[in-house]
């Protein structure tokens, strides 16, 4: 059934669209990975596993791109931001198959609930990041250590989140992480690296029960990885808050109609 999927033009160019936004959104502010996953979810009919399945295929190439990106710029070569890294990929390990088995006995209708919930959170720990930040005047830049008794539970949950709703873990992972005091840039580096785990991991498990569409997966994930290069730009060079303001707005302003799409 997957193989035989087929989408109109007009809807192929919003998908990717969706997968270029998302792109910018995982590499500039972290919550970006979910705007593919609500697309195909609005705009396809297909079932939440390959939904999840297909969005989360396309995260293995732009965590990827991801990491490369930010040990290009320095974030990843510092010891104490790869040693977080390290220990939310581990976690990893544990919480994408748990998600990816909650996933199925999840229906449609429960998927787009918990969805919708999932990106109300998302804004609003967004919304609060920025707020700590302008507070604290963080440049986004230094290294800051962060203990393994926040590491654990907050790599698991949300490696966990990634794994059922087809997701890279920026868009939770950025947020919490900075609530629990890295800078910006450190926690966006970290976030990529996680995704690369949680992505491969995931995807493997869609695969097993047949629920990645490849088509479609290419589709979206072509224009995410150029949008991940030019988020990388952005929160290197250019500052990001009218970008934040602006997925905030989206974010919160979606999530009701996700919560009652059938």
């Amino acid at each position: 059934m997957n193989a035989a999927f087929q989408v109109d033009t007009s809807t192929a160019v919003l998908l990717a669209l969706f997968g270029l936004a998302g792109g910018i959104g995982i590499t500039a502010v972290g919550p970006g990975g979910v705007l593919p996953t609500i697309g195909m979810f609005l705009f396809t009919g297909l079932s939440p596993a390959t939904v999840a399945g297909t969005a989360i295929a396309t995260h293995v190439a732009t965590g990827a791109l991801g990491t490369a990106a930010y040990v290009r710029s320095g974030q990843l070569r510092d010891p104490a931001t790869r040693r977080a890294a390290l220990l939310l990929c581990a976690t990893a390990l544990v919480g994408t198959p748990l998600g990816v088995l909650l996933n199925r006995a999840v229906e449609g209708r429960a998927f787009g609930v918990l969805l919708a919930a999932a990106v109300t959170v998302t804004a609003l720990l967004t919304w609060i990041r920025e707020r700590r930040v302008r507070r604290a005047g963080d440049d986004g830049t230094a290294p800051v250590r962060l203990p393994a008794r926040l590491a654990a539970p907050l790599g698991l949950v949300v490696s966990t989140a990634a794994g059922l709703f087809g997701l890279g873990g920026p868009m939770l992972s950025v947020p919490l992480l900075i609530l629990c005091g890295l800078p910006v840039l450190p926690a966006l580096a970290v976030a990529q690296a996680q995704s690369v785990v949680i992505a491969s991991l995931g995807t493997v498990g869609y695969l097993l029960g047949g629920d990645v569409n490849w088509p479609l997966a290419a589709l979206i994930g072509v224009p995410e990885l150029i949008g991940v290069l030019i988020g990388w730009k952005i929160a290197r060079r250019v500052p990001a808050q009218r970008l934040k303001t602006a997925l905030i707005a989206m974010l919160l302003l979606v999530a009701p109609y996700l919560a009652f799409h059938s």
